[in-house]
């Protein structure tokens, strides 16, 4: 024949398209495998097997009833438990006393009257406040506190707080404090009317509390 142009090159194109097929498979392969590695990598991170954050913990957290439940319990005394010396006596007739039948310590309105508390069970030596309660009517009053055989450093206040009438002493019930120092195990705790004294108070209880505090 004559010269006629030569038709398309369609042997080329096959190859072409071949190429192409191949290489988006090739493409797709690898994308699949990438991200199956991304989810076995997320699947390490959020499984139980990691180790505990700052804001987690291995061990019990205690709870604040157990806390509470390990404190010790500090010994009382109501005036029937007080040892009293000669000339002072229970008596009930003044209402407002707490101690039990209502009784209080009475007649410690003389020199060398006195009562004497032996305290057990003290946990550890320290500071602990000792709380009297007790009822005064008019003047203020004062008594010497000794603590283990030794005088306090200053008067116990047993001031009219309540502010009874002259005599009304059923009216005149309140709580004054003292902070000792004691020791682990017993100790011996005095209330006294010594030389210059004002002893005018009807005792009803002693309590103790650990601690320098005034409630």
């Amino acid at each position: 024949g004559g010269g006629g142009r030569r038709g398309p090159n369609t042997k080329g194109l096959l190859i072409g398209a071949v190429a192409v097929v191949a290489a988006v498979v090739i493409g797709i392969a690898v994308a699949m495998t990438s991200s199956g590695a991304d989810d076995d990598k997320s699947g390490d991170e959020a499984g139980g097997n990691t180790a505990p954050t700052q804001s987690e913990s291995t061990d019990p957290t205690p709870s604040a009833s157990n806390s509470a439940d390990d404190e010790v319990k500090l010994p009382s005394a109501q005036s029937g438990q007080l040892q009293l010396s000669p000339g002072v006596a229970t008596a009930s007739d003044v209402e407002g006393a707490e101690s039990d039948g209502g009784a209080y310590v009475t007649g410690l309105n003389q020199p060398g009257a006195s009562v004497t508390w032996t305290v057990d069970g003290i946990p550890e030596d320290g500071a602990y406040t000792l709380f009297a309660r007790y009822s005064a009517a008019g003047e203020d009053q004062s008594m010497t506190l000794t603590v283990n055989g030794k005088p306090f450093g200053s008067k116990m206040n047993l001031s009219n707080f309540a502010h009874a009438a002259d005599g009304d002493f059923a009216k005149g019930w309140t709580k004054t404090f003292a902070w000792p120092t004691l020791n682990k195990g017993t100790n011996t705790i005095s209330l006294s009317c010594a030389d210059g004294d004002k002893c005018n108070v009807l005792l009803d209880q002693f309590s103790l509390k650990k601690g320098n505090v005034k409630d």
